[in-house]
């Protein structure tokens, strides 16, 4: 009887495993077969703002530098190609490796037109300024932030005017949803 009791006690418990596994492994298919969030960079040269879009809703914004008036930053459409942590700096006749004296700080975001990306800064000051060689400096804590909430292949825009969409977006966040929207025929 004893036996019998734990031959019953022992399948009861084999069952309840099976069921929880199970249940596990379709949370984990559902997790995985969830569509990705679309997420998009805008950047107003202008404003020299990024914000963060996921799904068309502003997730974050931040400050940046943008380009010189020697440099300027390119307006136009890309795509994130790749992201590196305390990455190399080359400039002609120069190569300066990761560390304090870095210019693009700890992360860089390569962008699909060559030499240009969102990256940080060894020159904290030049954030809100026309400084760069054409690139998007950010903050330290900011690029971090960045860079672990965007992925290769997601879109960015540089804006060399600000339209009305722009100046909304940076102006009411709240609102950018439903600008964008209409702006691209309802995302």
């Amino acid at each position: 009887m004893r036996n019998e009791k734990r031959s019953k006690v022992a399948r009861a418990a084999a069952v309840i495993l099976m069921a929880a596994a199970e249940a596990f492994a379709e949370e984990q298919m559902s997790q995985a077969g969830a569509p990705a969030a679309v997420r998009r960079i805008v950047v107003s040269i202008p404003d020299r703002k990024l914000a963060l879009l996921e799904n068309g809703r502003v997730v974050k914004t931040y400050s940046t530098a943008v380009g010189a008036t020697a440099t300027p930053t390119p307006a136009g459409e890309f795509q994130i190609v790749n992201k590196l942590v305390n990455p190399t700096w080359y400039h002609p006749g120069k190569v300066v490796p990761p560390g304090k004296s870095n210019p693009l700080g700890a992360r860089w975001i390569g962008l699909s037109q060559p030499g240009f990306g969102i990256h940080g800064t060894n020159a904290p000051k030049s954030i809100g300024q026309a400084a760069s060689h054409g690139c998007i400096r950010m903050a330290a804590a900011d690029i971090k932030e960045l860079f672990d909430l965007v992925r290769v292949g997601d879109a960015v825009e540089f804006h060399g005017e600000r339209d009305a969409v722009v100046a909304r977006l940076f102006e009411a966040p709240e609102t950018s949803e439903t600008l964008l929207a209409s702006a691209t025929g309802g995302e």
